[in-house]
């Protein structure tokens, strides 16, 4: 008696190997993607544009410029809250262009943990 595969199941290009061609490819794919992301630069602005946070897609930051306007040395605090915002801003950023373009890749599929 013979098994029956359902339909795409065998071993033939649009099978398993060919399942596992798409996988190798989507991988290939991704990690150049990967690398790509990690090499852009992103710059963010926070509190009305006063700092500027400069970060690459590694999450390294590569530049911070504060505006002369907003250093008052009575007020370090608020100096403070405007740079935590902009930086993290500047890594939220970095998320949301990597997940949409790994997406892009990846199309529907949902691979926790890879990205």
């Amino acid at each position: 008696m013979k098994a029956r595969l359902p339909k795409g199941m065998g071993n033939g290009p649009s099978g398993m190997q060919g399942m596992l061609k798409q996988a190798q490819k989507m991988q290939e794919d991704m990690a150049a993607l990967q690398e790509e992301l990690e090499a852009r630069e992103y710059t963010v602005q926070a509190g009305g544009g006063a700092v500027e946070v400069t970060i690459n897609g590694k999450n390294e930051i590569l530049n911070i410029n504060i505006s002369p306007d907003i250093v008052d040395p009575d007020d370090i605090e608020t100096l403070s809250d405007v740079i935590v915002a902009g930086v993290n801003e500047a890594i939220k950023k970095v998320s949301e262009v990597s997940s949409e373009e790994m997406g892009k890749i990846t199309g529907s599929l949902n691979m926790p943990g890879l990205f």
